[in-house]
This record gives structure tokens, C-alpha cells and sequence, in this order.
């Protein structure tokens, strides 16, 4: 087969093991070493976000390790310590750089390159989260961006059902992005929407009346509704013509689609794709929707993580602080 009919992206094609990219030590401990490196961030971590993390904080630490004089067997729980102390950074940024840490030595010691894993024993830094930082869109804030979009040409017909999108399914930009045509779909009794979460998840979730509309009116809009199912249910636009072409959209682009619509509508900018998924948690937590269902719908594991979606009461109003005395 000629070479030319098989090209990889350049980021989906793995480091060969003792490639000098490798870090020292890593390289040092020999075939087995480099064996573990290789699986660990190329077989067992797909997601790209993860894999450049966790790839980032290995080698920091080793790179560290290496002025230390140090090599892999000689490494002990309490230089993981002392090394995660002199990081700093925020109890999340630590506590990322430690999971990265037990992981690839839970692979050196798979492969028989050390004995015990010295950062299996480091504890990591209590982080306690009560809310999320994701500033909330109110009700009355959502349906005034909806109202304000233009549907007269593609992309204002796009824009509306993506926002909406949002808004009643409090699904992440990422998830919105990657949806296909086949992925909104009619099960014989309601339309659904099939979405690709975060950790390979696959979830359905029921399309509502007035979203089925908007998505509907923007499939026979741009007319794409007989497309290949596999091509992007949401496209990009061609800059300022106000048309679409077949690309997919990204997550960054959809974020950016976000800030425009709120400048044109005259609201804050602070508000974000996110802030659709803290309003929609808050406000089914509200009306006396279960915890659970609404755990289901955000597609969170713990009901601790929905939790820090919630806004209820949560807030301090000008009324307490005029009341301060000074």
C-alpha cells in the first residue's frame, strides 16, 4: 500500500519507546521503563486533555528528581511529599500532579522497574469545594439571549438551537460539539438527543418540545436534514457571510458563539456555555426535582459533584453586606 493513503494526525501517533522525548530517568531504567511509559499514557489514557496533564506533571517530577541526583528505585514517599509541598498551586493542581504520580508508578511496578510505589501512600490536599466557580445565568437572563437571536439566515438559526441546547439539556459545550446528525433522532415516541460525555459516557436525553422546534426549523433552514448521519448535526460558519460549511464545530467555537450573542443581547460577560448547566441544576433543585434525577440529567457519578451546581441560597445579597457597621 503506498504511503501516501495512510496518514495519522501528528497527535494521535504514540513516542517510540527510548525516544529522546522520554525523560531521563525513564529512559535510564531501561526497556521495562520505557515499556510502562508507553502504556501508561498511550494505552491506558485515550482522552488528550488527561494524557497531556498527566504526561506534563510526570516529567516535571522526574525532571525534578534528576537535579535531586535521584533515579527511580532510590524515589521515597516522602520526597513525593516534600515535592508536592514546594509545588504549590491549588489543592486541585496538587492533587492532579499526585494521581498522575501513583499511576505511571503503578505501571513501574507492574512491569517490575520498582518495587513499591512511593506516591501510593502520599496523601493528597483536602480541597473543600461547596460551590463551583461557574457564575449562574439566570431564567429571566436565558430567555432574553433566546429572544434576541436573529433567525432570519443559517447561522442565526444554528445559534438559537445550540444556546437552547444548552439550556435544556445542561449538557458541557464538548458534548454539544460532537453531536452527528444521527444523534438527534426520534425513538417512536419523542425526539432524543444522543450525547458522547466526558470518560466515553454515552447518555439520551429527551428533546422538549420548544428544543425540538428550534432544531428542527435550523435542520430544514440550512437543509441538511438528508446529510450523511455521521457528518456534524452543529456546522462552523464561513466568517462574515453568515453561511455554513460541513465542518464540525468545536467546543472553543461554541464558547466564542456564547460571548457574541451575550454582547448583541447586552448581558454579562462573565456568563459562559457552563453557566446554562449550573442554571438548569439550580433551578430543577428549586422546583423539588430529586437529587437524583438531576445527578442523572448533569451525568455526574456522585450527587456531591451535582451539589456544587447548586446556587440555592448560596448566595450573599447587598442587603447583608450594607448591613456590616463600619
Amino acid at each position: 500500500m503506498p504511503n501516501d493513503l495512510v496518514k495519522l494526525p501528528q497527535a494521535s501517533v504514540p513516542a517510540t519507546m527510548g525516544s529522546s522525548d522520554l525523560p531521563t530517568l525513564v529512559d535510564l531504567g531501561g526497556q521495562a521503563a520505557r515499556f510502562a511509559w508507553d502504556e501508561f499514557f498511550y494505552a491506558e489514557h485515550h482522552n488528550p486533555y488527561t494524557q497531556k496533564a498527566y504526561m506534563a506533571a510526570v516529567k516535571r517530577f522526574l525532571a525534578w528528581c534528576e537535579g535531586q541526583g535521584l533515579e527511580l528505585m532510590t524515589i521515597t514517599p516522602g520526597l513525593v511529599g516534600r515535592y508536592l509541598v514546594g509545588l504549590g498551586g491549588s489543592p486541585a493542581k496538587r492533587n492532579l500532579h499526585l494521581s498522575a504520580l501513583r499511576g505511571f508508578f503503578d505501571r513501574l511496578v507492574q512491569r517490575h522497574v520498582v518495587i513499591l510505589n512511593p506516591a501510593a501512600s502520599v496523601r493528597g490536599v483536602k480541597d473543600d469545594v461547596v460551590e463551583g466557580k461557574t457564575p449562574q445565568i439566570t431564567i429571566d437572563q436565558a430567555r432574553t439571549l433566546l429572544k434576541s437571536v436573529d433567525t432570519s439566515h443559517a447561522v442565526g438559526l444554528r445559534d438559537k438551537a445550540i444556546l437552547a441546547t444548552l439550556a435544556y439539556t445542561a449538557c458541557r459545550a464538548g458534548a454539544v460539539a460532537k453531536l452527528r446528525l444521527q444523534d438527534f433522532q426520534n425513538d417512536g415516541t419523542q425526539y432524543v438527543l444522543r450525547f458522547q460525555e466526558k470518560g466515553g459516557k454515552s447518555r439520551e436525553i429527551p428533546v422538549r418540545h420548544d428544543l425540538e422546534g428550534f432544531i428542527l426549523a435550523y435542520l430544514d433552514g440550512v437543509n441538511i436534514r438528508m446529510d450523511a448521519k455521521d457528518s456534524p448535526l452543529f456546522r462552523a460558519g464561513n466568517g462574515r457571510v453568515k453561511r455554513l460549511t460541513s465542518n464540525p464545530m468545536s467546543s472553543k467555537i461554541i464558547c466564542e458563539l456564547v460571548k457574541r450573542r451575550l454582547k448583541d443581547a447586552g448581558l454579562p460577560m462573565r456568563i459562559s456555555p457552563h453557566s446554562f448547566r449550573v442554571a438548569a441544576i439550580t433551578d430543577l433543585l428549586t422546583q423539588g426535582v430529586p437529587l437524583e434525577d438531576v445527578q442523572y440529567l448533569a451525568g455526574h457519578a456522585e450527587p456531591r459533584t451535582t451539589g456544587l451546581y447548586d446556587r440555592r441560597q448560596k448566595k450573599v445579597t447587598r442587603n447583608t453586606v450594607e448591613r456590616i457597621s463600619i
